[in-house]
């Protein structure tokens, strides 16, 4: 998809939510019920024209943001993991699963390793490219075997508290990676170490850093930033 679709796209959706809204101040009771229900016609919108069949192509010949690629989180500081305090860093891949693992970074880059050039998209509306390496979601889901009522995934982290829930088709899409690499080097903590989730299929909000956990769920458990009004589904 084009940026200047999905400009027009994310600039429909908030007019129509702003829209809404401005309805809302002079009936303040049904405005969750209003904004439920444009959140409910974005995401299905969305939902059919964002389909999980194809890859964000890059040309290989494509420069990477490098130093330029922004960084950012919740906390006053960035955020580092504290070997001394908290003991050795481990992903927590649990939920509704048969076989729930913990695992250090060792045993993670041991895994089937993907490495991808790809668009990292902006809710604000620019883009950053960058080669990532780690493992894919999906072989994330074959190790721990999710159960039927799987429906969602929630990717949480140390960055005080920061985390997003997916729905399952985008979490298992091939382009989704639990990332322990950018550029070649190991992520550096402005940019999530020690491991992250990136995905060109969501915006970059929902690509939750600092990750210590991945669960599978049978239902969706909002984000950070969509309990605060951003749009939960967040596709690209």
């Amino acid at each position: 998809m084009s940026l200047d679709r999905r400009r027009f796209l994310t600039i429909s959706a908030a007019t129509f939510s702003g829209t809404l809204l401005a309805a809302c101040n002079k009936n303040p009771r049904g405005a969750d019920k209003l904004l439920d229900l444009a959140e409910s016609a974005n995401e299905s919108i969305e939902r059919s024209i964002f389909r999980h069949d194809s890859m964000d192509r890059v040309p290989a010949s494509a420069k990477v943001a490098g130093k330029d690629f922004p960084k950012y989180f919740i906390s006053e500081t960035v955020p580092m993991w504290d070997t001394a305090a908290r003991g050795e860093w481990r992903l927590e891949v649990s939920g509704a699963v048969r076989r729930p693992v913990s695992l250090s970074l060792e045993a993670l880059t041991k895994l089937p390793r993907v490495t991808q050039k790809v668009d990292h998209f902006c809710v604000e509306g620019w883009n950053a490219r960058a080669v990532w390496s780690g493992v894919r979601v999906s072989d994330l889901a074959r190790l721990v075997e999710p159960t039927a009522d799987a429906q969602y995934v929630d990717f949480g982290g140390f960055d005080k508290g920061y985390h997003e829930s997916w729905d399952m088709e985008s979490a298992m899409h091939p382009a989704t990676l639990v990332a322990y690499g950018m550029d070649g080097r190991m992520l550096s903590p402005a940019h999530g170490a020690p491991a992250r989730v990136h995905s060109p299929v969501k915006l970059g909000y929902k690509n939750a850093k600092y990750l210590t956990r991945v669960v599978f769920m049978p239902a969706r458990n909002g984000g950070y930033w969509s309990d605060q009004g951003y749009e939960w589904f967040g596709g690209t």
